[in-house]
């Protein structure tokens, strides 16, 4: 039994040029922005309570950086 085609390397192909409408990447971009909104909110809330966790398991952070006496 003869298989063709199924060389592990395959077939190499390149690309050369991605033909999209100038509007059509503006949508997109705008799309990406509106949805990076959401992201950014969601990631800062889950940053806040883990490193609202962290200072109060182990007591570092921000607050703790005037204690200190000479």
């Amino acid at each position: 039994m003869s298989m063709q085609g199924s060389s592990p390397s395959g077939n190499p192909v390149t690309v050369v040029d991605i033909d999209i409408p100038f509007g059509r990447l503006v949508a997109i971009f705008i799309k990406w922005g509106i949805a990076a909104i959401p992201a950014t909110i969601a990631l800062s809330v889950i940053m806040s309570i883990v490193f609202s966790l962290l200072m109060g398991f182990f007591g570092f952070g921000a607050w703790h950086a005037g204690t200190m006496k000479m």
